[in-house]
């Protein structure tokens, strides 16, 4: 029996973690962890999720659950992230991590931990989302330098990082196969008498609207014909699942920093 403990229970990603890992009958929730000035903590985390009462209070400390935990799902802002991914490593539990705005320095903490610990970092934990990433690689190999490349992605109002993880992991794996460097070729916003569009940037586009869970369209335009690939997700319980199958592939693996491909099996 795997024993997790969600960080960020609260969020909107946290509590549908909760919600669904009673479906799971290889995973037990023994801890829910939220900031110290959140509202839920004390609350039962069943009750805060909408299943009732399951007997584990939120805790305001990592720490108060470290002991009986196998494995965390940590779906916070970045600086709680760098923060709880050294307390797994101090007491070398696994962790899953779905936060997304990291900058360089953060990652680098997380790969640091890594090499003592089984980590998989993910700015993305639905299933057909990572099958896109593979099939961009392959997709910008063969259209090569002859398409203009845009990619727009669409969230709810409430999201605080933009452009979204999703779509930086996007531009890097399509600037990467295009023997590109995204820091010189991203263009995030365009207005006024900008000139031609250079041959080799990407463009990467954001919406914020509403209750909008997650969209991204990646666009490949040429002369006389344009590719357009989207992906959709209409619930966030993709994304939950997503990380909860993350969870139970990270048992008993060697220390390492992993990601979705991996535990989808697609690299």
């Amino acid at each position: 029996m795997i024993k997790l403990t969600v960080c960020g229970a609260a969020g909107r990603m946290g509590s549908r973690i909760i919600a669904l890992s009673k479906d799971y009958s290889d995973i037990r929730l023994v801890g829910a962890v939220e900031s110290k000035t959140n509202p839920n903590v004390g609350v039962d985390a069943g009750v805060m999720a909408g299943i009732g009462q399951i007997g584990v209070t939120i805790v305001d400390d990592i720490n108060k659950v470290v002991d009986e935990t196998d494995i965390f799902v940590n779906f916070t802002n970045p600086e709680a992230t760098v923060e709880y991914v050294q307390v797994a490593k101090k007491f070398k539990k696994s962790m899953v991590i779905g936060t997304t705005g990291l900058n360089n320095q953060q990652i680098a903490l997380i790969q640091e931990c890594a090499r003592d610990i089984p980590v998989v970092l993910s700015p993305n934990m639905s299933i057909g989302v990572n099958l896109l990433f593979k099939i961009l690689k392959d997709v910008a190999k063969v259209l090569g330098d002859d398409y203009d490349i845009e990619i727009v992605e669409a969230h709810h109002r409430m999201k605080k990082d933009a452009p979204s993880g999703t779509a930086i992991k996007m531009a890097k794996i399509i600037a990467e196969a295009l023997n590109r460097n995204l820091d010189d070729v991203a263009v995030y916003a365009r207005k006024g008498m900008i000139g031609e569009r250079t041959k080799h940037e990407i463009g990467i586009q954001t919406v914020r609207a509403g209750d909008i869970v997650g969209e991204h369209t990646v666009l490949f335009g040429g002369l006389g014909e344009r590719i357009e690939i989207t992906h959709k997700a209409s619930s966030r319980d993709t994304f939950a699942r997503g990380a909860l199958r993350a969870v139970i592939w990270l048992t008993n693996k060697s220390a390492g920093l992993y990601d979705m491909a991996d535990v989808l099996g697609i690299k």
